[in-house]
This record gives structure tokens, C-alpha cells and sequence, in this order.
């Protein structure tokens, strides 16, 4: 824990402009954003300043990590000095207790962190046009009663949500050290994953940094990384 006012969340990506929106989406609630790179300081270093992580959207994780080869059909944008950085952080924090969110990716890299698997391209899934507000490339997923994600939003039930990634997982593939606490009301996909093992982490498919593009309460997941980060012991 650090002795800042602020509780630093450390954010890993491939560049500043990448993290933009995240961190731009952590300052309103009183935090101190970490901006991590490949080649930067180290990750013990980082888990040091560190007093909660926010994982963040990119790259597809690179099947090796999940031992499966690339499928050559799936269309992959592969970054795997981020994919190191990623897994680094996230290894630490869930060693530490440390409060963590994960958004799309940072779902992604939870699951096979927790040793579960990916499918590597979902057709349909995908906004190839930048307009996470479209309905057209909404969903509805339904939350679980009962999970955090349900106590941090608001409720339970149906909402609905952006779609902006073409990789994800099923049941059969979420690490079984992990809840799932969403599912895609149409096609079954998991949404929503937290551990039960530790104080707070959990992790969404969809994007809420994106205000427009899904229920504003979502917004209270920064709200609660930020809370959760700040005070260790509540």
C-alpha cells in the first residue's frame, strides 16, 4: 500500500493513447492513474506503487498461453510483450490481495491467467465501424443476483451493453477457479467473471469506458476499483 492520498491503479497498455480512455474514465473518482508499458519499470516494482490494476482492452492474447496454436482463419492481432506485462501484474496482484478489473482483454487474460481457455474469433461480435453506441452492435447479458457485479451496478437482470471483441469464452471454457456472474442472453457467452477467492476482482467483456455505449452505472466499476483500492481494509 502506498502512502499517496490517491490509491494508484496501475494501468498496463501498448501505449499512452490506448489507456487514454480508461484513465480519463479513473480520474473522476479521486485516483492515480500508473501508465505501464512493455520495456518499462518492472512489474515487481509497479505491484510496489501499486494499490489496485485495471486491465485493459487490446491485442488478442496469443494462444500459446492458453496452449492452443493460432488459428490462421481467426484474423488475431497478437502483442505478446503485453501479453508478459498483462499476465505479470495481474499474477502479482491476485498474490497480493490487490483489488482488480478487467475489461474485455482483462477478462480475457483473467480467465487464462486462472488456466481456462479462449476461442479465438466469434463472428459477429466485432464493431468493425467505431460506433459502440450503434444498437446494432449491442447485446443484452443477463447479471447474476447476488455477484459484485449486480452490487456494483445496481441489480440483477437483463441490460444492455456495447460489443467491440471478437474473441471470448464459453462455461466449458472458464477457469475453474473463477465465477461466471454474466452471460449473453442470446448466444450463452460468458460476460462476466470474479474470483471468490479474492477481496475484489472482477472483470466484463463489455466496454464501460465508452459512456454511450451501455447503462450508465457501469461506470461505478471504476467507482468500486478506486473504493476498493483506497481502503484495503473495509
Amino acid at each position: 500500500m502506498t502512502t499517496q492520498t490517491k490509491p494508484v491503479i496501475g494501468v498496463p497498455a501498448s501505449s499512452e493513447k490506448q489507456a487514454k480512455p480508461y484513465i480519463d474514465a479513473l480520474t473522476p473518482w479521486e485516483a492515480e492513474p500508473l501508465l505501464l508499458l512493455p520495456g518499462g519499470i518492472s512489474s515487481n516494482e509497479a505491484l510496489d506503487r501499486m494499490d489496485g490494476l485495471l486491465l485493459i482492452g487490446g491485442a488478442d492474447v496469443h494462444p500459446h498461453r492458453y496452449g492452443q496454436e493460432p488459428d490462421p482463419t481467426a484474423g488475431l492481432e497478437l502483442d505478446e510483450p503485453r501479453d508478459a506485462l498483462d499476465i505479470a501484474l495481474l499474477e502479482g496482484a491476485l498474490a497480493r490481495n490487490m483489488p482488480a478489473v478487467g475489461i474485455c482483454r482483462g477478462m480475457q487474460i483473467l480467465n487464462v491467467v486462472a488456466g481456462g481457455t479462449l476461442t479465438q474469433h466469434l463472428t459477429g461480435h466485432r464493431n468493425e465501424a467505431p460506433d459502440a453506441t450503434s444498437k446494432s452492435m449491442q447485446h443484452r447479458i443477463w447479471i447474476a443476483p447476488g455477484s459484485k457485479l449486480a452490487s456494483v451496478v445496481g441489480a440483477g437482470g437483463q441490460v444492455r451493453v456495447n460489443s467491440l471483441h471478437h474473441q471470448g469464452l464459453m462455461e466449458a471454457q472458464r477457469a475453474e477457479k473463477l465465477m461466471t456472474t454474466a452471460y449473453g442472453v442470446s448466444d450463452g457467452l460468458v460476460e462476466a467473471l470474479e474470483s471468490p477467492h479474492h477481496r475484489f476482482v472482477v472483470a466484463v467483456q463489455c466496454h464501460p469506458e465508452l459512456k454511450d455505449g451501455l447503462p450508465e452505472q457501469f461506470q461505478r466499476l471504476f467507482a468500486a476499483l478506486v473504493y476498493q483500492s483506497a481502503n484495503p481494509d473495509g
